[in-house]
């Protein structure tokens, strides 16, 4: 199991099988992941009948290629749980920020749901909702403190509603991600706007012709 800001195996050691607790993990989406648009409402179907089996409760964030989850429940079962998610190839650069014994869950209602964070991607309802998140976006997990995540989690546990995007242009996300490595974030976003406008245009061209 890797450790990140704090030491994960000596906490665990110390808390009983059947203690409550509650992980959170950040990982990155392999590129086969970014381009595959529906891979984040698969993974939340599949979390949310293994939890419901084991009990696990929590919440599925995705947003520039990077994944956090909270998940909460018995040490035993978190931890057969996090192995199962480490072996997962979509996904890859796990590392865990935050590791704690709970009494109660955070997300005792959620049964695992899903956080699209990709701001120019949402609806306007989820836009007037989720403003209080201007300040972790755009979505980079991996460079949060156990301080920031355990804020990010006070704050997204309040949604009366999920951050909802149309998944259909999740790949279209995937590529700005990508052109981002050699260009400016602004212009990956002009860059991958203007493709997108010339396939457009090609295509009512080849109908008129």
């Amino acid at each position: 199991m890797p450790v990140g800001d704090i030491d994960i195996e000596r906490r665990l050691q110390q808390v009983p099988d059947t203690a409550l607790i509650q992980l959170v993990y950040v990982s990155n989406a392999t590129l086969k992941t970014r381009l595959n648009s529906a891979i984040s409402t698969n993974i939340e179907k599949q979390a949310k009948s293994y939890n419901k089996q084991h009990g696990i409760t929590g919440v599925l964030c995705y947003g520039n290629g990077q994944f956090l989850q909270c998940i909460e429940g018995s040490k035993l079962e978190i931890v057969a749980l996090v192995q199962k998610i480490f072996a997962d190839k979509r996904h890859n650069d796990f590392r865990i920020p935050l590791v704690q014994r709970i009494d109660k869950r955070m997300f005792s209602d959620w049964r695992m749901r899903l956080l699209f964070l990709e701001r120019w991607l949402w609806s306007l309802a989820t836009k007037e909702q989720a403003t209080s998140l201007s300040s972790y976006l755009p979505f980079t997990p991996h460079n949060w403190s156990a301080e920031r995540t355990g804020k990010f989690l006070q704050n997204i546990k309040v949604f009366a509603t999920q951050p909802y995007a149309n998944t259909a242009s999740v790949s279209y996300t995937a590529f700005g991600n990508m052109c981002r490595h050699i260009i400016r974030q602004h212009q990956a976003f002009l860059l991958t706007q203007s493709i997108l406008m010339l396939l457009t245009i090609s295509a009512c061209i080849f109908f008129w012709l």
